[in-house]
This record gives structure tokens, sequence and C-alpha cells, in this order.
């Protein structure tokens, strides 16, 4: 151990303390896997994950992402039986609401669904009226429902899954900061840190959107652009209740309820590139009351709500929008786990199981999750989903 508290060995170097890194810790850990050390430029959470709007939903047009958020969900729903802590888990049910004339895809899609132990429904307008009556409806033919589905707290999830890890043995070391990969002979030895060296055989990234520069040692090139994006947070008008959380492609919006008396309004798209050390932490009024403004046309009461405050974030995106989960090509005994496209949180307690198999095993088998190999682009195997939407 360095004098400033780095460990000079470890069996497994993490970088990144957010819902990612912190999942992957928990489940190496949990497998009594071995000296676990795990490192953060911040501290857990601080990034994207204490950020992020944590939609929970099971809706996805890939299979494999959908077999990951169940396993999730069961996570989340039995969360202090699992990870031994109150969890952040609130259940206020989903909806998805997609472009007039792609109702066959969002059919073929549910069905996948529900082949998959999804409890999920198709409704019809009228359906859904009925279970929010505050909605405007009329451009909406089906929709999908998930009674089940909900939100959480990102940095809750971090921070408790990290804690567990401790609990375990596993080091963390916040405030420091990887510069680059040690490599010899096409294979991993370790990391280079702001506070020194440190040795391991395995080194896993889960370093969202500070990737790229950290690879370019590598002779591999993660295909992840930054982009920024911006979330009101509004006091809610009176009389509005809090109702299920929604993805909405007509309006190219999401939201849902933050509490009993706030709601949140994000957008789809964001703008490119971003900086992630150095972006606007106060979002544009101008850009938040065209979010509020598309949002209200599902929403009415939106346009009476005060607005509270905003969140500005960075998605770590890559060109499928799916993330890169697996071995670099070019060095052995390096992971990737990254580019999770504003998607991860949901998926995070999965992703450190499947993640954990594939170090500790040499293959996911709770998932098969090979389609998401890093080498995918260059291989010219982007994932393309059989019933796609416009927006996916």
């Amino acid at each position: 151990m360095s004098a400033n508290g780095l460990p000079k060995n470890a069996d497994f170097i993490i970088l990144g303390a957010g819902v990612m890194g912190a999942s992957i810790a928990f489940h190496l850990a949990r497998r009594s896997a071995g000296r676990i050390a795990v490192l953060d430029k911040d501290h857990a959470g601080s990034g994207g994950s204490g950020r992020s709007s944590a939609l929970v939903r099971m809706h996805y047009s890939f299979p494999p992402e959908v077999q990951l958020a169940l396993i999730s969900l069961k996570v989340f729903q039995h969360w202090r039986d699992i990870v031994g802590e109150p969890g952040e888990f609130r259940k206020t049910g989903f909806v998805r609401i997609v472009h007039p004339g792609e109702s066959e895809a969002l059919k073929r899609n549910v069905a996948m669904q529900k082949e998959l132990g999804a409890n999920v429904q198709l409704i019809d307008r009228h359906q859904l009226q009925d279970l929010e009556p505050d909605w405007q409806l009329d451009d909406v033919e089906l929709a999908a429902y998930e009674p089940d589905s909900g939100y959480g707290d990102g940095n809750v999830v971090a921070n408790d899954f990290l804690r567990r890890a401790r609990d375990s043995g596993a080091a963390y070391l916040s405030k420091t900061r990887a510069t680059s990969f040690l490599i010899e002979a096409g294979r991993i030895r370790g990391v280079r840190t702001d506070q020194g060296d440190i040795h391991a055989p395995t080194v896993i990234a889960a370093t969202g959107p500070w990737t790229r520069p950290l690879f370019q040692s590598t002779g591999f090139d993660p295909p992840i652009e930054n982009e920024f994006h911006q979330v009101a947070i509004l006091k809610n008008a009176p009389s509005m209740k809090p109702g299920a959380a929604c993805i909405d492609s007509v309006t190219a919006t999401y939201f849902r309820s933050d509490a009993n008396d706030k709601f949140l309004v994000g957008d789809f798209y964001g703008s490119r590139p971003i900086d992630p050390d150095n972006f606007p932490q106060r979002p544009s009024e101008t850009d938040l009351e065209g979010i509020i403004d598309r949002a209200a046309r599902r929403l009415p009461k939106l346009e009476s709500a005060e607005v509270m405050r905003g969140v500005t974030g960075v998605y770590d995106v890559t060109p499928d929008s799916r993330p890169l989960l697996g071995t670099v090509p070019t060095v052995e005994g390096l992971f990737l786990c990254a580019g999770f496209s504003g998607m991860g949180f949901k998926l995070s307690p999965a992703i450190g199981l499947v993640m954990s198999e594939l170090i500790l095993d040499g293959k996911a088998t709770t998932v098969d999750i090979t389609p998401f190999s890093p080498a995918r682009f260059q291989e010219d195997r982007p994932i393309k989903a059989d019933f796609e939407y416009k927006d996916d």
C-alpha cells in the first residue's frame, strides 16, 4: 500500500464507481473473486449515475436488453434482500407510446417481451385514458403498459452496491483518476493514475463518457460520442397526481413523477460533442421551455406547473445506441463496459452479473452478451433489432 492509500496490487481493477462499476464490484465480491480495487476520478455516483432520470422499464426491441431489464427489475424489487439496503425503487407503472404507423412494431415487441416473461400488455387509447385521465391521447392508437415498472435513484444504487462490495473487502479509491493503462506484450498489467500505479491482471473500464481518451494507448478506439442532455424538474400543478412514467415518441419526450409533488421531463435528443469535464451545469431556460411545451401536448396540466430546477448530464452514445460489453480485442485482460447511450441505469444490476460471469468464467451465461462485443463495429455487426422504432 502506498502512502496515499493506493494498493500496489490487486486481482481486479474497476475504473468508475457509477452504477456499472459498482454493480460489477458487488457481483465479483459476492463470488469472493479476489482483491478488488474500485477507482473513481471523483466519488461514487457523481458522474452520469447521479444525474440519471433512472427510469425502470422492460420495453426494448432487442431481446437481450429485455432479458437484462427483467433480471434488473427483480433486483430492484428485492433490493433489501439482495443488497441489504432499503433501496429507492418506486413502482409507478410505465407506458410506451410510439409514432403513428409503428403500431405493428409495438405489437411485435410486446409479444416478444411477454414471451421472455415481462408483465406488459397492449392497451388502446380508451384503456390508457382510464389509467391516465390527465393525458391528451387523440393521436394514440395503441400503447404498451407495464404495471410493475417505475423509477429509482442512480446515486443510491451506485453507493449501495459499492458499500456491499467494500463490506466484502473491496478497496475504494475516490479522487483517483486513471490516466492510462499499463500494457506489456499485448496484456494488461494495471493502471497508471494521478496517485501512482496499481498493478492487476484484469482491468474493467466502466468509464462512460471518459472512455475514449483513456483508450488511446490500446490500439482500440471505442466508437463513443458524448451527448449533452437537459431535464426539467417541475412542481406539480394543482390537481396533478403521480401517474405512470412514459416514453413518448410523438412528443420526443419522456416523463415521470418525482416523489409525490414533483414531475420530471426529459428530451430524446441532445447536442454533440460535449466535454464531460466541462459542460453547462444549469440548463438553458429556452431549451427547458421547449421540452416542457412538447411534453404538455401529452399532459396539458404541465403548462401551469412551476419549473423548480433543471438537471444536465452527458450520455456516452454508440452508433447503434447499445453498450459496448466485453473484452477489448487488442489487449488481453482488459474489459469494457460503456456506451449505454442514456439507458444504463435500468440494466445495471444485470450488467454487473453478466460482466462478472464473463470475467470469471470466460462467458456470460445468464444472458448472452456476445452481440454487445466492443469489436462489433469493426466487424460490421452493429445491433439491429427485428422491429426497431425510428427513434430507437
